[in-house]
């Protein structure tokens, strides 16, 4: 299935266009901070603290922001359970993981090419 990028832009009005949607959300998931966090809930639920050790170098305020962003975005759950102390989840949507299907790949790309990219002059 090899689409151009050409034929995205052409499927819709304005798609990739200033002040379209679509920046709004590659913005979102394409951040540093969005990707590392949807990765790391690809592999299932993490509690907050599981998470952010996860997702090392982040700030609890940028970890609270990312998910508000991502939660908001549909693409993940919080579920906030009645216990004490505190007892939050974050796991993926439907939405979610049919995006990390998909981002799982370029990650794999990534890891295998970065060393490499970054070395040269």
């Amino acid at each position: 299935m090899s689409v151009s990028f050409a034929e995205i832009r052409g499927s819709a009005r304005r798609t990739f266009d200033e002040g379209c949607g679509t920046r709004v959300v590659l913005d979102h998931i394409m951040s540093k901070w969005g990707v590392l966090v949807l990765a790391a809930l690809s592999d299932g639920t993490l509690r907050w603290g599981e998470l952010r050790r996860e997702v090392g170098g982040i700030s609890e305020k940028m970890l609270a922001s990312t998910l508000r962003t991502l939660a908001a975005d549909g693409l993940v759950h919080r579920e906030s359970l009645p216990q004490v102390p505190p007892h939050v989840e974050y796991s993926l949507t439907p939405l979610g993981r049919d995006l990390m299907g998909r981002m799982l790949p370029l990650l794999g790309w990534v890891a295998d090419h970065a060393e490499t990219m970054v070395a040269r002059p």
